[in-house]
């Protein structure tokens, strides 16, 4: 039996989570001094509910090894005998070198995985294995799933609250250029890049799915759309009624954007991931 455990930053809705009996290890949230971990002290709404009254001074910390030995004690519990554990990438977080630590101690074998990207593109890696093993693949075999996807995975995102991203040392913009308008975004390893400058709201929806649905990614394409919260409301809505309808989307999902990302995004931000259907 092959126990999966993932980390918060991966935004697992709680039904993939249910569905895949999936582990996951909370990042530390830091508001304003305070370390609060992620789903378990503080959510989506509570979080950027903090915004309301002013910008608390946000910050996120990786889990501690402590935490991946006793989230690894839990699944082998459970009867796993092999441990496919999946995680931000470690351009990006410290958060697979406290996994690798105590991987080795472990109660049973753990095969680690660098997704080598973030927020639901992590999601994306551990769906995608997790139906491998669901269909018998190995532990093996279903760690290159999930390393082929984290490789293959796009992102697409629009951020409110750019001083945010600034401030994480992640962006990377021409400040004449924002200027002009809203920069659309997308994570390229550890770093920010700016894929189009827009005006609007209808620019900024058209931009987005251009990008999420060129013709070289192919003709059968899985998206994931996430918004922050309900101020982001109508951006997110126009995306997913725009890409939902191109010939080469075969799925659309959605996802909520948590404390572990809205730390670098801040209210308002919509975004997408993309990636071919296997």
């Amino acid at each position: 039996m092959i126990g999966i455990v993932t980390d918060s930053n991966s935004q697992l809705p709680p039904d993939l989570v249910a569905r895949y009996e999936v582990e996951v290890v909370p990042l530390t949230i830091i508001v304003d001094g305070r370390e609060l971990a992620e789903g378990v002290d503080i959510d989506a709404d509570v979080f950027y509910d903090l915004f309301a009254s002013g910008t608390p001074s946000v910050a996120t910390s990786q889990p501690s090894p402590g935490q991946f030995a006793a989230a690894y004690e839990r699944v082998a519990a459970k009867g796993a005998t092999e441990i496919l554990s999946i995680h931000i990438g470690s351009a990006i977080s410290g958060t697979l070198n406290s996994a690798r630590l105590v991987a080795g101690d472990a109660p049973v074998p753990v095969r680690l995985v660098d997704t080598n990207t973030s927020s639901f593109g992590i999601s994306c890696c551990v769906w995608e294995a997790a139906d491998a093993v669901r269909a018998g693949a190995s532990i093996e075999e279903a760690a290159t799933v999930a390393e082929t996807v984290g490789a293959s995975v796009g992102n697409v995102f629009v951020v409110s609250a750019l001083d945010l991203a600034r401030a994480g040392g992640r962006v990377v913009v021409d400040e004449a250029s924002v200027a002009e308008g809203i920069p659309v975004l997308s994570l390229d390893g550890g770093d920010l890049k700016v894929v189009a400058t827009v005006e609007d709201v209808d620019a900024a929806t058209e931009a987005m799915a251009e990008y999420c649905t060129r013709a070289e990614l192919g003709d059968r394409l899985r998206i994931a759309v996430g918004l922050a919260d309900a101020g982001a409301g109508v951006l997110s809505q126009a995306l997913e009624d725009r890409v939902a309808h191109h010939p080469s989307v075969v799925e659309v999902v959605h996802y909520r954007i948590g404390p572990s990302v809205g730390v670098h995004t801040g209210p308002g931000t919509v975004g997408a991931f993309f990636w071919p259907v296997r």
